[in-house]
């Protein structure tokens, strides 16, 4: 959400933070750098619309640094995790990193042994420290420890801090004015924890709250300090969000307000506006920034300004009683020295490592794929299961309808190998090149699903199948993911890639919320009988009609 200041005195008063960077009191030409330069002029943006990204970034934490916004999501089983995107204008968003390298919190991340579907990184924390001139991402795991990472800046290189025997659940990081670090998390029964002076102990947590009977449950907390009150804001899943205030510190004690339930979003069947973050620009004015259940997609972010009530309390400037589905833009750092790359467009896999777009499904093995002008990817499991198979890599679905395409070079498969492109989620599909017996044929295969532990319950039919001459081919996939739609995704193929043959029936994309991510185009090559082959791909598109 976002709050635009009426007042010329307390918008005065504001406009001296950076905007919530996490909280602290920072002049804006402190955190200079190529990035957000210092003193740039800023001017008004056109009218947006949401969602502002059609793209799957949930359990949003957003912060601004001198002109630079910085935007955290949660990312489960894929790995690296917990993106990093940036813009200068809150419409535009590029990716900048990924707070969280590996996840390194057991063998069921390696998919070894055991899986970790919908574990991994939950709503987490994104946080600027003045004083070290340092970034935070704080995260607990599996309901066991929390992990710190820092990085001086958000391309990284980011390692771990420390790890803190506390599971801070759905955790809000808050550095203060003071510069000490504060904790706020929970689920109904919300604490606060204060950190050491280092960030790496517990030194005193506290319950702060309880969540009313009447409202139910509160999570996903987001911590401020803005004029001097501590404000604590939750998300009642999915339909409401609320904001706890105190003016006596950190420990409360604090009242509740709401400050939204049931809305309208501007989503068309898709969920209401909440679980997001807060974020005030140079000007002065606010912003939330929060998420709508978009499913088969995913959950993707709606933006909207906040004004401030005279005694301290925010309220989303709606449009006819609903999220507005399009409102005046902030006041933006000038194009075109500082825009956003595009999250569409063509990927030829130049240099040595991949772009911050894709994420693995689980960690890869690292010794079983390579970039160099082209990905290759080396089969690295024995399996005829694609939710075990290792080194699967994903990119997000723009909505809200795309096209990925892949130009796929497999001359180098095994018999028993099985490459291509999926529609990846716990109800899949795929089109690829299965070699058997000495051949090879391009088919379109359905019916790959998992159960609600997540474990795999269909390996997938072959429902068509065509010939592929030759060792190139072209791979598409095109899917629809408005919510209440129909919810199709078709496969395709080409011999020259120009001209596209569809094989086999629409796929229905599901829409159950209870897996999480939604759905994402999946790159993979695994071995069904044994190890030793490999498939490149050189090119990968991803288009809007």
């Amino acid at each position: 959400m976002s709050w635009l200041h009426h007042e010329h005195s307390r918008r005065k008063a504001l406009a001296t933070a950076t905007g919530l960077v996490a909280g602290a009191a920072l002049p804006v030409s402190a955190t200079a750098s190529p990035h957000d330069p210092a003193g740039a002029t800023l001017t008004a943006a056109a009218q947006f619309t949401n969602p502002v990204i059609w793209q799957d970034f949930a359990d949003i934490d957003i912060i601004r640094v001198g002109n630079a916004y910085y935007y955290s999501a949660s990312t489960m089983h894929y790995s690296p995790g917990a993106p990093i995107l940036r813009s200068y204008d809150l419409v535009n968003w590029e990716f900048a990193g990924h707070s969280v390298p590996v996840l390194d919190f057991g063998p069921q991340y390696d998919l070894n042994g055991s899986r970790a579907y919908v574990r991994g990184i939950w709503a987490s924390s994104l946080a600027y420290r003045p004083s070290n001139r340092t970034f935070y991402w704080l995260g607990q795991i599996d309901f066991a420890k929390t992990y710190i990472y820092t990085a001086t800046s958000v391309e990284g290189p980011w390692s771990r801090l420390t790890t803190i025997n506390n599971a801070y659940y759905d955790a809000g990081l808050l550095i203060d004015s003071d510069d000490t670090m504060y904790v706020s998390y929970g689920n109904t029964a919300i604490s606060v924890a204060q950190l050491s002076a280092d960030g790496r102990n517990q030194v005193r947590a506290q319950q702060v709250f309880t969540t009313p009977s009447s409202v139910g449950t509160l999570e996903g907390s987001r911590f401020y300090k803005i004029n001097g009150n501590y404000y604590i804001f939750l998300t009642r899943p999915a339909n409401g969000q609320y904001i706890l205030k105190s003016t006596s510190g950190p420990f409360g004690p604090y009242t509740m307000r709401q400050v939204l339930l049931d809305l309208r979003g501007p989503v068309s069947g898709g969920g209401v506006p909440h679980q997001g973050g807060l974020v005030q620009t140079p000007s002065g004015a606010w912003y939330y920034l929060a998420f709508v259940d978009a499913y088969p997609g995913g959950r993707i972010p709606v933006l909207a300004p906040v004004t401030w009530t005279s005694d301290g309390w925010p309220v989303v400037q709606l449009v006819n009683g609903a999220w507005g589905a399009s409102y005046p833009g902030p006041a933006a750092v000038p194009a075109p020295s500082l825009q956003a790359a595009p999250l569409t467009g063509v990927d030829t896999f130049d240099g040595t490592s991949l772009k911050s777009a894709w994420e693995w499904n689980h960690n890869p093995d690292n010794t079983k794929w390579s970039v160099s002008n082209g990905l290759t990817l080396r089969t690295a499991t024995v399996t005829n299961d694609l939710y075990w198979a290792r080194n699967t890599l994903t990119h997000r679905i723009q909505g809200p309808t795309s096209t990925a395409t892949i130009q796929l070079d497999h001359s180098a498969m095994r018999d028993g190998d099985r490459a291509g492109l999926a529609l990846l989620r716990d109800s899949s599909a795929w089109i690829g090149v299965k070699r058997d017996g000495g051949a090879s044929r391009v088919v379109m295969v359905s019916g790959l699903t998992m159960d609600g532990n997540w474990n795999t319950t269909g390996t997938g039919t072959e429902l068509a199948s065509a010939a592929a001459q030759g060792g190139r081919i072209w791979l598409r996939a095109i899917a629809d993911i408005r919510p209440g739609a129909g919810r199709p995704g078709t496969f395709s193929y080409s011999t020259d890639g120009t001209n596209f043959i569809r094989l086999g029936p629409s796929f229905t994309m599901g829409n159950d919320w209870r897996f999480f991510m939604g759905y994402r185009y999946a790159i993979f090559n695994y071995a069904a009988q044994a190890l030793g082959g490999s498939v490149k791909v050189t090119r990968f598109e991803l288009a809007t009609p």
